[in-house]
């Protein structure tokens, strides 16, 4: 009985080491549609992980993680970041192709995983 219960505690342990960190969550109840249907909410974000404005504590947190978080699809994100990590991507290939392209310079410059979004949420 011991050894099981020892058994499953090493599992356990195993486990949540072998679980990724996740980012923080203390920004995700941002209202995501009032940043993005709004380019004067917007576009400090943008200049922000482009290093052409000045960064809010949200924005330094996406500048920190936005490269890793492209290259693994979202590993660590969380379930609001997963599900929005995309409309937040499409918003910006297609309606601001300049920072796109000054986003893909910087985070992406071997351009590794750029053309998969670009070919997901690219509208024609």
């Amino acid at each position: 009985m011991k050894s099981v219960i020892v058994l499953c505690f090493v599992a356990l342990m195993a486990y949540a080491s072998a679980r990724p960190e996740q980012y923080t969550d203390k920004f995700d109840n941002v209202n995501l549609d009032e940043i993005l249907d709004n380019p004067r909410l917007l576009l400090p974000y943008l200049k922000c992980i482009t290093d052409e404005g000045k960064c809010t504590p949200d924005g330094k947190e996406l500048k920190a993680h936005i490269q890793e978080a492209l290259q693994e699809d979202c590993l660590k994100c969380t379930d609001f970041q997963k599900q929005n990590s995309n409309r937040v991507l499409a918003k910006v290939i297609n309606e601001q192709p300049d920072y796109w392209n000054k986003i893909k310079a910087k985070y992406d410059p071997e351009n590794n995983y750029a053309p998969k979004y670009e070919k997901e949420l690219k509208k024609n």
